[in-house]
C-alpha cells in the first residue's frame, strides 16, 4: 500500500507539499515521515504554525479503497496484518472487501471464502461434476451435460467471477 500524504495547511494556502509513503513501516518511522511532511509545509508557507493536519491525496492499493482522511496509522496496521497473508489468502480477503465487508470481518473470515483460481463458472461446474458433487454420472453421459446452465445456477448461489478467478463468499 502506498499513500501520498499532504500537509493540509500548505494545501489550503496553494502549495502541494507531500510525499509518497509505502506501508507497512514501523509506527515511529511513519510518525517521523508525517512530521517531515508537516515541517516541509511550514517551511513552504514561511514558517506559519498551523501545520498539524494532513490528508491522503492519492493512494495505490490493490485490496481496499482509502479515503482522504483515513488514519495512516490504522492503514499501517492493516498493511502489517495483510503482509502476513500469501497471495491466495489476500485474494480471498480482497473478495470479502469487494462484497462490502469491513477489514475486521474480512481478516477474520477470509478462510471461509471458496476460491477457484484461473477458472470461470463453467470450469467450476465441470470441476464439480468431475468431483461427483452431483452424484455419480457415467462417462457416456458427461458429454450431454449443460455446463453453461450449471454455471448460471452457480451464479445464483453466490459464485462470482472476479478477474480470472471464481469465488463464493459463504
Amino acid at each position: 500500500m502506498k499513500l501520498f500524504i499532504t500537509d493540509l495547511e500548505a494545501y489550503n494556502n496553494g502549495h502541494l507539499v507531500g510525499e509518497w509513503i509505502t506501508l507497512p513501516m514501523e509506527q515511529n518511522e511513519l510518525a517521523e515521515a508525517i512530521e517531515n511532511i508537516l515541517y516541509k509545509g511550514r517551511f513552504e508557507c514561511n514558517h506559519t504554525d498551523h501545520h498539524e493536519e494532513y490528508f491522503i491525496t492519492d493512494f495505490e492499493c490493490d485490496y481496499m479503497d482509502v479515503e482522504e482522511y483515513s488514519d495512516p496509522f490504522t492503514l499501517n496496521s492493516i498493511a502489517e496484518e495483510l503482509g502476513q497473508l500469501d497471495e491466495y489468502d489476500l485474494k480471498k480477503y480482497t473478495a470479502l472487501r469487494g462484497h462490502g465487508y469491513d477489514h475486521k470481518y474480512s481478516i477474520s473470515n477470509y478462510e471461509d471464502v471458496d476460491m477457484y483460481e484461473e477458472s470461470d463458472l463453467e470450469d467450476v461446474a465441470e470441476h464439480m461434476v468431475d468431483e461427483g458433487l452431483f452424484g455419480t454420472i457415467p462417462d457416456s453421459l458427461k458429454n450431454y451435460i449443460d455446463y453453461a446452465a450449471i454455471a448460471r445456477d452457480l451464479s445464483y448461489d453466490g459464485y462470482t467471477e472476479i478477474g480470472d478467478d471464481v469465488i463464493r463468499v459463504a
